[in-house]
């Protein structure tokens, strides 16, 4: 056969067999934690998502392998750890110095377009020419998608369709975006989530700024639950509903002091509801996954060849074995340099801080300029904070940190230092040193200070575009603080 009619053939038989594969649809808020009420969650009702649910199966304990966005979408879209493909930096190879892909690793769209689906990203609504997030941290092909919408697919196609949405940060970070938020909420709703509903975890505050912005990033955990009966209300006008597998995931925990860039709960458990053909409605699973088996288990169910080299599993696959852990790493984020590593069971999360000379919370322009930390400032510096309250601001850290889970939820009493529970924190100290060295952690070297000053320059730029001066003083004020605790060794 001549080379083009091969492949006119090939292309013909991909084509039709890509017609009886189910269509593939992603979901994915910014900074929102499980609040919904599937989850347990009682100040707010979720009706889209709790149906969502009860079509399909809801995992109880699914965690992202990185508290902040971009490493966890890098991860996500090639279905690897972010520190095996040396994306683990927050906004890292936007300048001058490039990260480049392992030559074996491709990003899951362009899977999916070979196989002949149609691919998309999108924000939601749709506006027309405008793509969806994608926020990697390394050079990509943007052919891997083919528009912003499935709709422009030809007629039978099947389609790869993301859809990234505000999320949490639909609240803002201060007052102005905390009426915004309660505005929409009466508009949509007809009424904003009281602060009286407002329960906050023992390690906040009741700060009149910190209860109106949870009452706030309620409301934008309802404006997200009514997203999603958009999205699933138009696929069902369309009649594709019954062959379209749904997966709805946030990013990353909530945005807040102890949640997003942190390796708590609050920043790395997340919600993970999937309902489509083949999947038995009303399902729970409580064992732990991790946000990356999304990759494997959409082109598992596309009939899509996992990559041999990918480390994301088929967690809906009948031969899948549970995993016993799962794993996250944090690095810098933006300005802030740091480094820290979890393991994490059903009962028990380890932390490993490798800069325990540092505090906490590190200055960050971006989280110092929420009111929320505002706020917390405050009333640490005026002594109204409790002991529990206080531990974020701690001027040091331990080198490790163990949580007993099944008691302590909140992760607050640390028994690294406790004899009886000696067995259990080698255990989890020896995984997660198995786990660095098989995934090759790219993290056990220091950044480079020509990719830092890459990175910083962009920032430096984005600021200055702004206007924002004051806010580039701040930056800069960092940023020569970094370099001075490096120099020290802290």
């Amino acid at each position: 056969m001549k080379p083009l009619l091969y492949l006119a053939a090939f292309l013909l038989t991909t084509s039709v067999q890509a017609a009886d594969r189910p269509n593939i649809v992603w979901i994915i808020p910014d900074d929102m934690s499980a609040n919904f009420s599937c989850y347990g969650e009682t100040a707010i009702e979720t009706p889209n998502v709790d149906r969502l649910a009860a079509r399909g199966v809801k995992f109880t304990n699914s965690f992202v392998t990185a508290p902040v966005c971009s490493t966890c979408r890098s991860a996500l879209i090639t279905g690897m750890y972010q520190t095996s493909i040396g994306a683990h930096h927050h906004r890292s190879g936007r300048g001058e110095k490039k990260i480049n892909l392992p030559t074996n690793v491709r990003l899951v769209p362009k899977l999916f377009q070979q196989a002949g689906y149609y691919t998309s990203i999108t924000g939601w609504p749709v506006r027309e020419g405008r793509l969806g997030k994608t926020d990697y941290n390394f050079e990509w092909d943007k052919s891997a998608y083919d528009g912003n919408d499935w709709s422009q697919r030809e007629e039978g196609q099947p389609f790869f369709a993301q859809i990234q949405t505000p999320g949490g940060k639909l609240r803002g970070k201060n007052e102005q975006g905390w009426q915004k938020s309660a505005n929409s909420a009466k508009q949509k709703f007809g009424r904003a989530t009281p602060i009286s509903d407002v329960t906050l975890p023992p390690y906040y505050p009741k700060h009149p700024d910190i209860l109106r912005d949870w009452a706030a990033y309620l409301d934008s955990v309802r404006m997200t639950d009514a997203m999603v009966g958009e999205v699933v209300a138009r696929l069902e006008a369309e009649g594709v509903l019954d062959n379209t597998i749904v997966l709805f995931m946030t990013d990353h925990g909530i945005s807040h002091a102890r949640g997003k860039q942190f390796m708590y709960d609050e920043g790395l458990h997340v919600p993970l509801v999937i309902s489509g053909p083949g999947i038995k409605p009303g399902t729970v699973r409580d064992d732990v996954v991790e946000h990356i088996d999304l990759a494997a288990l959409s082109l598992a169910a596309a009939g899509i060849k996992i990559p041999n080299s990918m480390q994301a599993k088929d967690i809906l696959s009948p031969e899948y074995k549970p995993r016993q852990a799962v794993f996250a790493a944090r690095d810098r984020c933006d300005e802030t340099v740091d480094h820290m590593r979890s393991v994490r069971t059903k009962e028990f999360k380890y932390i490993r801080n490798f800069l325990p000379n540092r505090p906490y919370l590190q200055p960050c322009r971006y989280k110092d300029a929420k009111s929320i930390l505002i706020a917390l400032r405050e009333w640490h510096d005026q002594g109204k904070l409790n002991a529990t309250q206080k531990l974020i601001f701690r001027e040091t850290r331990p080198t490790e940190e163990l949580y007993d889970l099944e008691n302590d939820p909140h992760e607050i009493n640390n028994l690294a230092n406790d004899s009886k529970y000696a067995n259990e924190l080698q255990t989890m100290r020896q995984r997660l040193n198995d786990w660095m060295e098989e995934t090759d952690d790219k993290g056990r070297e220091p950044e480079s200070a020509e990719m830092y000053e890459s990175d910083m320059a962009v920032y430096r730029t984005s600021l200055k575009r702004k206007g924002e001066i004051e806010q580039l003083n701040v930056l800069e004020t960092n940023v020569d603080l970094m370099k001075k605790w490096a120099a020290e060794g802290r």
